[in-house]
């Protein structure tokens, strides 16, 4: 039967041919989604035309509204009818039993009515002091009767809620924010409320109204269809529950999926999360544009007025990364940023956004997404550093992340993450998706980075841990596999791979040995340093291990669960500590180092030398200019006195980003008395180009005969640039390495990256009186882990109390 002959029908018949109508419309197999909600609610609209005909004969200024989802034209099933009775006022009496007809009708159906008789003036005023009235009257649509009463009425509404957007939209977040807190997020919810959860379909008629008041708009791409996945699945609930719910019951996720001829239950949560996410993003931009335009509104009288009338403030732009700015409280791209020249740049923007912790502009996501080059396999090394930033920056990773996410560009750079990409976990334990517990995880990661002294390995297979969980079969042998395809893809080394591997292959050993077996048992304790294989790895597992349980939930971790892991790790370390590590070799000079050395003992000054790193063209871009990748520094230095900190501040001061560093001393030739430090550096510019050799040689020279004071000029720096808000770093960490060195004691800090930390702890080491020999650097995203190899004033390594007191000072000195 056709839509027509079911109006025909229901106006025949009345309320039985509605009802046989309607019923024969929602038996339609072929005929579902938005379709169908238009065809339910025209047919309505003929039923309720009859009713309203025939009870309004002669009777002027009055008019039947449909408001709320059903002005929408969106009838599901057991929606309710939000309806309107709209008269001037002139018959009272006549209008109270014409809403009788209409309204008994709908009842004896047992159809879930909201209702309302008022003038035009009642509906205004109501609105006025009700926010969820007025939202309603927003979607407001003539049924029957008098079409300019209707019209006038949403004239006037539209009118008002523009006028009183200022007041009305902050009231409006506010609601959807209590919302959220009440019902939790859709997207990681499995029982989720379809409508009232946060990303649902309250949500999305928020984001209408929003648009209706003309301040700002939401994001159109993909929205509707988000929209209207949501209202498919809350039909489908509809029609195999019978009942007018919003809740997708764990027990009703099969027939529903089936209904939708879907695969399956976790198919269906899975579409469910993703229109959710969709819907979130866009509330997330749109309140965001809101609280610029408001607060735009609210400065610019003033500005106005101490500018002397009609000049116009500059936007200010403050320098975040190479390409990457700061506009108006978000992260967008700088004027002369290319993206399509720049494979790098959706990782530096997105690790500056989340350091700074602000907002990556849409508008700048979108563009990366549209014109970036894809990163070359292997990635270079600052894509692997920026990546690693972006995920040891605490909780603004996760907003960042998401923006990412959702123009595609997580797919782009990650493709094995398209697997776990929304995927439910059915685990009482697990609150969160896959992937959003792989980024929890690597969150909780960053807290416990100062454990480790690999945090980049630590953060890396924190974001892998559980990525096998879109394959078949055991997720952490899956995952094995993916992880070294992964991490060799990024760039690291076979050995960092295997280290990787390692980690996510036996995430959960240490967790599961510590409460299934029995710690006494010499074999349990064996088996695990058997699998885990070194006391780097088992300090990754550690840290991993108690990441992950936290990312999970709250029933999965303890200071029980947490004593007996910590108990299996002291225990498997003392296994694995068989012997005392040696002190690493150091590889012979090459004959540019050789030919620095001499020539910085013939002059008695430092020498230096900078060597670009590029990356090659590619095979899809055989020509054009290599893409730079950082800059290889090697300094020469007569051995005195105050190096170590005279060359960390100048590079400081000139704005130059330490990747890795080693500073040896180096013998010279036979015959030669005397030795040279040794510097070798890798370095980037924050943003601009890099400065000449000569500066850099003539500053340097400067601060080591004391005439320039890098002290001063750093402080005077920082003192120039207002302090962001952002991630709260973790407290630095200084420990004495005991047994990593025959010949000297090894001191090892692990902090927070920040310009000049070399300069200061240089400076805390020379005060105290111990003499650098060799140090190891490594900024590992927003980490330093520096190791510094120091003896005594006669060369030897110092008594265990001085190591502690001077590992001590140096922890306060950073504290401070």
């Amino acid at each position: 039967m056709t839509s027509t002959e079911m109006r025909t029908e229901a106006e025949d018949s009345g309320p039985s041919g509605y009802a046989a109508a309607r019923l024969r419309l929602l038996q339609e197999g072929a005929q579902s989604g938005p379709p169908r909600r238009a065809a339910l609610a025209e047919l309505t609209d003929e039923w309720l035309t009859g009713l309203f005909g025939a009870g309004a004969e002669g009777l002027r200024g009055v008019s039947l509204v449909a408001v709320g989802g059903y002005g929408r034209g969106e009838l599901s099933p057991r929606s309710d009818l939000d309806l309107l009775l709209l008269h001037d006022g002139a018959d009272s009496g006549t209008v109270a039993a014409l809403a009788d007809r209409i309204w008994y009708p709908i009842w004896d159906l047992g159809l879930a009515l909201d209702h309302s008789v008022r003038t035009p003036g009642e509906a205004r005023k109501t609105a006025g002091g009700d926010l969820k009235v007025q939202l309603g009257l927003l979607d407001a649509r003539h049924i029957a009767g008098d079409l300019g009463l209707t019209a006038g009425l949403r004239t006037a509404i539209l009118a008002d809620w523009r006028n009183q957007a200022p007041k009305r939209l902050p009231e409006l977040q506010e609601l959807c924010a209590e919302r959220a807190e009440r019902q939790g997020e859709l997207q990681y919810l499995l029982e989720p409320d379809l409508k009232e959860a946060r990303g649902g379909l309250r949500d999305a008629t928020a984001l209408r109204a929003v648009a209706a008041s003309w301040l700002a708009d939401a994001p159109r791409e993909g929205l509707a269809d988000a929209r209207r996945r949501l209202l498919d699945v809350r039909d489908a609930l509809h029609l195999t529950t019978g009942r007018a719910t919003d809740r997708l019951a764990l027990q009703e996720q099969d027939q529903v999926a089936a209904e939708l001829g879907l695969l399956d239950a976790d198919t269906l949560l899975r579409q469910v999360y993703e229109a959710a996410r969709v819907v979130s993003y866009a509330s997330d931009v749109t309140w965001r544009e809101v609280g610029r335009v408001l607060k735009s509104r609210a400065v610019r009288p003033r500005l106005r007025a101490m500018l002397g009338g009609g000049a116009k403030p500059a936007v200010e732009r403050s320098p975040l990364a190479e390409g990457v700015v700061e506009m108006d409280g978000e992260v967008v791209l700088a004027r002369a940023a290319r993206p399509e020249r720049d494979p790098v740049l959706p990782l530096r923007a997105a690790a500056a956004a989340a350091q700074a912790g602000l907002p990556l502009s849409l508008h700048a996501v979108r563009r990366m997404a549209s014109v970036a080059r894809p990163l070359p396999t292997p990635w270079p090394a600052e894509a692997r550093e920026q990546l690693v930033t972006l995920l040891g920056s605490g909780r603004p990773t996760i907003e960042v992340w998401e923006a990412l996410e959702a123009e595609g560009l997580i797919t782009r750079l990650l493709p094995d993450w398209e697997r776990v990409r929304c995927r439910p976990q059915r685990n009482a334990v697990h609150i969160w998706t896959v992937d959003r517990h792989l980024i929890e995880t690597a969150v909780r990661a960053s807290e416990l980075a100062r454990r480790v002294g690999r945090p980049d390995l630590l953060l890396v297979s924190a974001l892998l841990h559980d990525i096998g969980k879109g394959w078949p079969g055991d997720h952490s042998v899956a995952g094995e596999i993916i992880a070294r395809d992964v991490a060799a893809r990024i760039g690291f080394d076979r050995a960092d791979v295997a280290v990787l591997a390692t980690l996510v292959r036996h995430h959960l050993l240490l967790i599961d040995t510590a409460t299934r077996r029995d710690l006494e048992d010499p074999v349990t304790v064996r088996s695990v340093a058997e699998a885990v294989g070194s006391q780097s790895t088992l300090e990754l597992l550690h840290a991993l291990t108690e990441a992950d349980a936290l990312a999970t939930g709250p029933a999965a971790w303890s200071s029980w669960r947490g004593s007996l892991v910590a108990d299996l790790v002291k225990r498997v370390a003392a296994v694995l500590a068989g012997g005392a590590p040696e002190e690493p070799e150091a590889a012979a000079p090459t004959a540019e180092q050789e030919r620095l050395a001499i020539e910085a003992f013939r002059t008695g000054g430092p020498v230096l030398a900078l060597r670009a790193q590029t990356e090659p063209p590619t095979e899809e871009e055989p020509t054009g200019d290599p893409e730079p990748l950082g800059v290889e520094l090697l300094i020469a230095v007569p051995d005195q006195p105050g190096v170590l900190p005279a060359v960390a501040g100048v590079l400081a001061m000139h704005r130059l980003t330490v990747r890795t560093a080693e500073l040896r001393a180096l013998d010279l030739p036979d015959g030669v008395e005397g030795s040279v430090l040794l510097l070798n550096w890798r370095v980037a510019a924050e943003y601009g180009s890099l400065p000449q050799a000569a500066r850099l040689r003539a500053d340097l020279v400067r601060s080591l005969d004391g005439s320039l004071d890098i002290a001063a000029r750093l402080a005077e720096r920082d003192a120039a640039y207002p302090r962001r808000r952002g991630t709260i770093a973790p407290p630095p960490r200084v420990t004495v390495a005991s047994a990593a060195s025959r010949h000297a004691t090894v001191i090892e800090v692990r902090a927070h990256d920040a310009p000049g930390l070399l300069h200061r702890i240089g400076r805390a080491l020379e005060d105290a009186s111990v003499w650098v020999r060799s140090m190891h650097v490594s900024t590992l995203g927003a980490n330093a882990v520096d190791a510094f190899y120091v003896t005594g004033p006669k060369g030897a390594p110092l008594p265990a109390e001085e190591a502690v007191s001077v590992a001590r000072g140096l922890e306060e000195m950073l504290r401070g």
